[in-house]
């Protein structure tokens, strides 16, 4: 239970300096009179936060909440009655039809393993579990329990019926996990939940999975803080100015626990189960969808620099910021020729060509 307490502290941490950093760093007269109303609840195993700049209401919250709720229900592998849960104890007998959140849910983190060739599998599930990092109980599976649960991992042994609207796991033991894909899906949901109600500008943050709506004012696009790896207290290296962009970031800081001296992070390699080895220490995606963004920050920090690099400069409207253990910041082509417009904040970090 220690290791899950740290864990939701930190990000904890990190979303009060994001939020505290977004509301304060407009220097015009017009964003600076703006008081959002915000609410924050614990869900989807971290520190959830609405922030609304305009026409807020409970209504607006409160059905916002319901989705993540709702979404939540059906994805988590930790809710005997989710989906999820109901697809994998159904793996290797029958096909298991699911509601249309988890349905596109599964087929975009289908589409991002294709694209990153595997280094993001949604069914990777037996591994995570094995592991626990981040849960009540981590360990260090065995090189021989690693081998047999590899052999169930596998995209492309994922089922999928647009008719019936249902998902098979064509070998038995497999399991779903779509932890690096969900709570970018349930961004994406609240944004929608929120322009029902009227509401156009807004930050949503759940646990560091960011995404803006339209722009602080006419005037004044959103600032947000690109987190230092190295530092607990948000600490950040860079400010990106987004208009209706979601920014999700992934790392090894995020997760993970110490045995014998070595850390072993939340991020596990597709082909051997253990955590990826790179020298990156974060990576983040910016673009307009946030359930693209998760599933895409995952692969890309999998997929190392120049891998990653290659996949965000395939993609139309994908940027991505990179930082590795030298203070190094590597930009994609639209963060290059300022289509998406950053400065550095901390000196120590410098931009490479």
């Amino acid at each position: 239970m220690k290791q899950k307490k740290i864990a939701i502290q930190f990000i904890f941490i990190g979303m009060i300096f994001l939020l505290f950093f977004t509301l304060s760093c407009s220097k015009t007269t017009k964003s600076s009179s703006i008081a959002p109303k915000s609410r924050s609840e614990l869900m989807l195993g971290t520190v959830s936060t609405i922030s609304i700049y305009d026409n807020p209401s409970e209504t607006a919250f409160n059905s916002a909440f319901k989705r993540i709720d709702e979404i939540e229900q059906k994805m988590s592998v930790n809710i005997a009655s989710s989906e999820v849960v109901q697809i994998n104890k159904n793996s290797g007998i029958k096909a298991t039809p699911v509601s249309e959140d988890t349905y596109k849910v599964i087929k975009e983190a289908i589409r991002i393993a294709k694209l990153s060739n595997g280094a993001f599998d949604p069914t990777i599930g037996p591994v995570v579990k094995a592991w626990d990092i981040g849960g009540d109980a981590p360990r260090r599976p065995p090189q021989e329990e690693l081998d047999q649960l590899l052999s169930l991992v596998g995209y492309e042994k994922v089922e999928l019926d647009d008719e019936t609207r249902s998902v098979k796991l064509l070998e038995k033991g497999m399991q779903l996990d779509l932890g690096g894909i969900a709570k970018g899906y349930a961004a994406d949901a609240v944004a929608a939940s929120l322009r029902e109600n009227g509401v156009k500008r807004a930050i949503i943050n759940l646990g560091g999975n960011v995404l803006v709506m339209d722009q602080k004012t006419d005037n004044d696009l959103w600032r947000i803080g690109i987190q230092n790896p190295e530092e607990q207290r948000g600490g950040h290296v860079a400010i990106l100015y987004l208009n209706d962009k979601t920014l999700v970031t992934s790392g090894p800081y995020e997760r993970y626990f110490v045995l014998d001296d070595i850390v072993y992070h939340h991020i596990l390699d597709t082909t051997n189960g253990y955590p990826v080895i790179t020298d990156l220490t974060s990576v983040s995606i910016i673009t307009d969808e946030s359930m693209v963004a998760d599933g895409l920050s995952s692969a890309v920090y999998s997929l190392g620099l120049e891998k990653g690099m290659a996949l965000v400069d395939s993609l139309d409207n994908v940027e991505a910021l990179f930082l590795d253990v030298n203070e190094n910041i590597y930009l994609s082509q639209g963060l290059k020729d300022g289509t998406i417009k950053y400065t550095i904040s901390n000196d120590k970090f410098k931009v490479m060509k």
